[in-house]
């Protein structure tokens, strides 16, 4: 009896490593995928000046990375689901290293645009694959582990924000993408060679979770014809739209307000608004995934969203109140982020709770297009700008109200669906 208990638990303490460090191996891939996000905001400028083409045209190539970084994961997520992350994966880092080189050379726009669909697509490969494993090691902790993995995502960019910075000063913004781009691709296909998805009986599921879980699986086709998805979709669309437009847009629009070079000290620390804000923002953008996935699993998926997406549509329009003001502007953009960045784990542990964890990589990356639908919206955001005499206004209350109308909808409209999608399991 006691050799056997004894070796019941050194296989429960050898599963709980092994799931702990394949979540692990899965962040530090998206870490190194953030800047190809987040890191976009500091090149718009020095290619416009560069070049002329205007910013609304270089944000084409956000939009196109956005695009296919999201619209081709359901197709990439069948694939990962099929024959697991670590191919998948592992050609996805050279793709993303070919991108950021290509934007270093890249002298026209066609080029650019072409070297944003590539990056965008190993990407979301990358992103796909770390974020499915996650919810399929962790059935019990679910919210925490795609928050955990979502996080290196978002805060994976907030150490190199400073080097990508002074590079672009000192050696111009062709040697920041070459040499990033390199080293960033590197590191994925190294840690690619570690990942694999749990087999059937490494996970079981929990016997009593604290979030009601579907006891079936649901392929995609089902999922498609689910009303609970289609709600989710909108509401991902709703608040995605904020967060995209500040994130391709901080750099000009603190430009605009001529607070970009302003030195901002907090707790003794002194850099240029726009800097101290991305570093800011990269971290609290981290730091909210894998806290409001913890407080999901604790007190339910809608209730902490309606909490996070009311706090963004609040501190989007506090923002714009306090704009001109460095100080401001750094601890509001930064509260932006921390209530917007929860929704790579609230919504992919939602998705997975209400449809199975088979298919779970497939039916997130179908859920995860909204982020493509929202990033269509980015541009838009330039349109409005002119639109309204070269006036951010517009542009910020807009994204406020989708906020506020998304919490809302968690509570009245997404809860009671979900309530009767699970009742007939």
């Amino acid at each position: 009896m006691t050799t056997t208990s004894s070796a019941l638990r050194t296989a429960a303490s050898s599963f709980e490593a092994t799931r702990w460090w394949q979540l692990i191996f899965g962040i530090i891939c998206m870490v190194m995928i953030a800047n190809l996000q987040y890191g976009w905001t500091l090149f718009v400028n020095p290619i416009d000046q560069k070049y002329n083409w205007g910013r609304a045209a270089i944000q084409v190539a956000f939009t196109i990375f956005v695009l296919t970084e999201t619209w081709l994961v359901p197709l990439e997520g069948y694939l990962i689901d099929k024959f697991g992350p670590r191919v998948m994966v592992g050609s996805s880092g050279v793709l993303v290293a070919i991108a950021w080189v290509m934007n270093a050379y890249a002298s026209s726009l066609p080029l650019l645009y072409l070297a944003a669909a590539i990056g965008g697509i190993g990407a979301g490969v990358i992103y796909g694959a770390s974020v499915g494993n996650a919810l399929k090691w962790f059935p019990d902790r679910r919210g925490l582990a795609a928050g955990l993995t979502a996080a290196g995502f978002g805060a994976g960019s907030a150490l190199t924000v400073v080097p990508i910075a002074n590079m672009i000063a000192s050696s111009g913004y062709e040697a920041a993408f070459l040499w990033f781009g390199l080293a960033q691709g590197l590191v994925v296909v190294i840690f690619s060679l570690f990942l694999r998805a749990p087999g059937p009986t490494e996970v079981p599921a929990p016997a009593a979770p604290a979030v009601q879980q579907s006891r079936r699986d649901y392929g995609p086709a089902e999922v498609l014809t689910s009303p609970p998805f289609w709600v989710m979709y909108v509401m991902f669309v709703m608040v995605g739209t904020g967060g995209l437009m500040a994130t391709a847009q901080l750099g000009p629009i603190a430009k605009d307000f001529k607070i970009d070079s302003v030195p901002v000290s907090i707790l003794g620390l002194t850099l240029p608004a726009l800097t101290f804000a991305l570093t800011i923002d990269r971290v609290l953008n981290g730091l909210t995934r894998p806290f409001f996935g913890w407080v999901s699993d604790q007190i339910g998926r809608e209730n902490t969203m309606f909490v996070a997406f009311m706090l963004e549509g609040i501190g989007i329009y506090a923002l714009l109140l306090n704009a001109t003001n460095p100080l401001m502007f750094v601890i509001l953009s930064g509260l932006v982020f921390f209530a917007w960045g929860e929704i790579y784990s609230l919504f992919p542990a939602t998705c997975t709770d209400m449809f199975g964890r088979k298919f779970a990589t497939t039916n997130y990356g179908m859920l995860y297009t909204a982020k493509g639908t929202a990033a269509l919206l980015v541009p838009l955001g330039n349109v409005l700008y002119d639109a309204t005499g070269k006036s951010w206004t517009a542009v910020f209350i807009l994204a406020a109200i989708l906020n506020i109308l998304a919490a809302v909808m968690a509570l009245l409209v997404l809860r009671p669906l979900r309530i009767r999608h699970l009742a007939k399991r």
